[in-house]
């Protein structure tokens, strides 16, 4: 008697894992986009602090641009110098200097899109 009744159910467990599949790989997928982003995030604050930093002790653009072009290495693509964007009105002591980074940071499988916009600023007073 409950062999008869096994033998017409062999298929469902195949049934239910062919219905749950497609979503337990969209959840991962998810988990995956959502760690790269957040790990791009915080490439591109430490960017932002370094270069604001930099721009506070040194004054030079060129330095501070270099700082966050180097905190931010394991962006890929990488950032340019084009979105890093430094309020250089002044830098005397006293002042502040605000650096922005904005970063569009692809996604690795485009099922979300194809590029989420991220950005920082970091403001630090000027030591003259």
């Amino acid at each position: 008697m409950f062999r008869r009744g096994w033998r017409n159910e062999r298929g469902a467990v195949a049934v239910e894992f062919a219905l749950v599949f497609p979503i337990l790989i969209v959840v991962l997928i998810g988990i995956i986009e959502y760690g790269s982003v957040f790990n791009a995030q915080l490439l591109v604050t430490g960017a932002a602090r370094e270069a604001a930093r930099e721009m506070a002790v040194t004054g030079d653009v060129g330095q501070a641009q270099s700082a966050a072009l180097g905190a931010a290495e394991g962006l890929a693509p990488a950032l340019t110098a084009g979105e890093v964007s430094i309020d250089a009105s002044g830098c005397s002591a006293g002042a502040d200097i605000t650096v922005t980074v904005s970063y569009p940071k692809p996604f690795l499988t485009g099922m979300f899109g194809t590029s989420i916009p991220l950005t920082a600023t970091a403001t630090r007073r000027c030591f003259g």
